[in-house]
């Protein structure tokens, strides 16, 4: 019986749904995914979709969601301001996660 190799590098997750699970930690990034999803909008606009979110808890959300390779900012550099959040590739790549979890969530509830 051959030996068992042993990775040189300890994974950071332990299963692979962890890092699914990584990516959708929170309870706004999963509604911002789905709101992206429909098409690009502005902050404020994201902001009333989603209803009880404050600003500072969107703005925080948005740049990891960013930062995570989920979303794309785009800043116009007009005056007024004017900023569109999009769902980059990796952010669409979601989209069965959720439909999955609403399939899920209707059938259990």
């Amino acid at each position: 019986m051959p030996a068992l190799s042993t990775p040189s590098a300890t994974p950071r997750w332990h299963c692979p749904a962890e890092h699914t699970l990584d990516l959708l930690t929170g309870k706004w990034r999963p509604m911002v995914v789905y709101w992206l999803l429909k098409g690009p909008l502005r902050f404020n606009e994201l902001q009333r979709r989603l209803g009880a979110v404050t600003h500072r808890t969107l703005s925080k959300t948005l740049k990891t969601m960013e930062a995570d390779g989920l979303i794309c900012r785009k800043d116009y550099n007009e005056i007024p301001p004017r900023v569109d959040y999009t769902l980059t590739d990796r952010g669409r790549s979601l989209r069965p996660v959720l439909t999955a979890m609403e399939k899920w969530a209707r059938t259990h509830s």
